[in-house]
């Protein structure tokens, strides 16, 4: 079926654009209007997604396919090769993805009336990049990914340069430089594989570079194969983070602003994981079975490390930084499991991480707005002031410990589960980060909301008004995963059928 739908909802947000174009830039609060009420039409293309998923009818009613480009004249080709048409299409957990980006897009919009400077600007940005974020998961070909993939790259440097702390340049072109490097190497891979293969569509590369019977236009020996998939896992990689190349993350999760922070740890990291599972699961599974171990290495290594160094910073910042790099091992565990729980269960902390981490940086937003710091050796006794600003942490620390009942603890569970059946051995080394994670978590925490009472913040307010929208929202959307986790477990379970997962 060739619907208009999920162009419509990809593309929504660039009405808010051109609206904005046309506010006064001294006119904050009009602009910090637009942009929200701008973010609120995606989240109603994604009510509308939802309730046909509900209804029990298939996504394939959304996809699109239109001509766009043409290399040249194949005629004898019959016009299936080398063509690059325009194709959008989702499955379930890329229905999942851009569900997920529609609501955090709607809830930084409202976190950002905390941007006190280049409110239109800012809010110009964040649609462009919400346009990026939501084309990545509905891409049905190579190059249409590529494009939004690369739309991502340019609204984020500036949203981290121009309106994060002191070193948030030096922070954007870390970002840039990394991500451009990641980029650069996805692009030799598609390109290798448009010229090997004659198309760019996931679902025909899919079957042809997994049919040993299929008309290729030039051979992909196994050593080359190896080779994309190695380079995909790099390309991604950086993206997710994976150890060593993660310093980028940590100095973009200490120098932007939390609303943008909660959108970079919230979606776009998430865009590694989307990838790996897309391209590498999808296009290489032998190559990723047979590096599942490396992968399994890599995630306990994620793991450890950034739990370790979670637990020695004395700043809540560079703690969440860390957490993030530690809880994005367990989805290299989950995937390394090549089963039904574990992947499952790597999927689930990618939706769950995203929440979490986008509830922990707004939380961080509102302490450093309150008391000026988010150096927890010069916080102390916030629940004697803001207890309800310190009963949220506490309820998103619990969360990202793992709590039952929480989505935390439904994701770590599955991964986990799934990793003990393939590698108990790396799995049982894994489940010292899960110790960790609460050591680092209920130390940063606990010290901020008790200890020694500081006088310079005695008048601080607590959570109020608009605040509490986020807040309740996240932590309504954590709970109701972790009670219900059939709400995501159903979803991707087509997605699972497709990369072939069993066990």
């Amino acid at each position: 079926m060739n619907s208009f739908f999920l162009t419509m909802f990809i593309f929504s947000p660039l009405l808010g654009v051109l609206a904005l174009l046309f506010v006064p830039k001294e006119e904050s609060s009009t602009a910090r209007f637009v942009g929200t009420a701008a973010t609120i039409l995606p989240l109603a293309c994604s009510v509308i997604l939802y309730g046909t998923y509900l209804s029990g009818s298939s996504f394939d009613r959304f996809s699109q396919k239109a001509d766009w480009i043409q290399f040249g004249n194949f005629t004898e080709l019959n016009g299936k090769f080398f063509n690059v048409p325009y194709e959008l299409g989702i499955d379930g957990f890329s229905f999942v993805m851009m569900l997920l980006t529609a609501v955090l897009g709607t809830l930084v919009a409202i976190a950002a009336f905390s941007i006190k400077q280049q409110v239109r600007g800012f809010y110009m940005l964040l649609l462009i990049l919400e346009i990026g974020m939501l084309g990545v998961f509905a891409a049905e070909n190579l190059v249409l990914f590529f494009i939004f993939f690369e739309l991502t790259l340019v609204p984020m440097f500036f949203l981290v340069g121009r309106f994060g702390k002191f070193a948030s340049e030096k922070a954007a072109y870390s970002f840039l430089i990394y991500n451009g490097i990641g980029s650069a190497i996805l692009l030799i891979v598609f390109t290798i594989l448009f010229a090997r293969t004659g198309t760019a569509n996931m679902e025909m590369l899919q079957d042809l570079l997994n049919d040993d019977q299929a008309h290729l236009f030039a051979p992909i020996s196994e050593s080359l194969r190896v080779g994309l998939f190695l380079a995909l896992l790099v390309a991604f990689g950086i993206k997710l983070p994976i150890f060593p190349l993660h310093r980028w993350m940590v100095h973009v999760h200490v120098q932007a602003p939390p609303p943008v922070v909660m959108l970079h740890a919230g979606v776009l990291l998430k865009i590694g994981a989307y990838g790996m599972i897309r391209f590498g699961m999808g296009l290489f599974p032998e190559q990723f079975e047979k590096f599942a171990v490396l992968l399994a290495i890599l995630g306990v290594i994620n793991l450890l490390y950034g739990a370790f160094l979670a637990l020695i910073q004395t700043d809540f910042r560079k703690v969440l930084a860390y957490s993030s790099i530690s809880h994005m091992g367990i989805v290299l565990l989950g995937l390394a499991s090549l089963n039904t729980a574990g992947v499952q269960g790597a999927i689930f902390q990618v939706v769950s991480h995203g929440l979490i981490a986008a509830l922990l940086f707004f939380l961080l937003g509102l302490i450093e707005e309150r008391f000026g710091t988010s150096n927890i050796e010069r916080l102390g006794a916030l629940a004697k002031k803001t207890p309800i600003l310190s009963g949220f942490l506490l309820a998103g620390a619990m969360a990202s410990l793992g709590l039952p009942s929480m989505s935390g603890f439904v994701s770590e569970f599955f991964a986990f589960l799934g990793l003990f059946n393939s590698m108990p051995i790396i799995a049982a080394v894994g489940t010292l980060g899960i110790i960790l994670t609460a050591a680092y978590l209920l130390r940063a925490v606990l010290g901020m909301t008790f200890g020694t009472h500081k006088e310079s913040y005695r008048t601080a307010a607590d959570v109020r008004g608009w605040e509490f929208i986020p807040i309740i929202t996240l932590i309504f959307l954590i709970v109701a995963i972790g009670i219900m986790p059939s709400i995501l477990a159903e979803p991707i379970s087509t997605t699972l059928q497709t990369l072939g997962i069993g066990g």
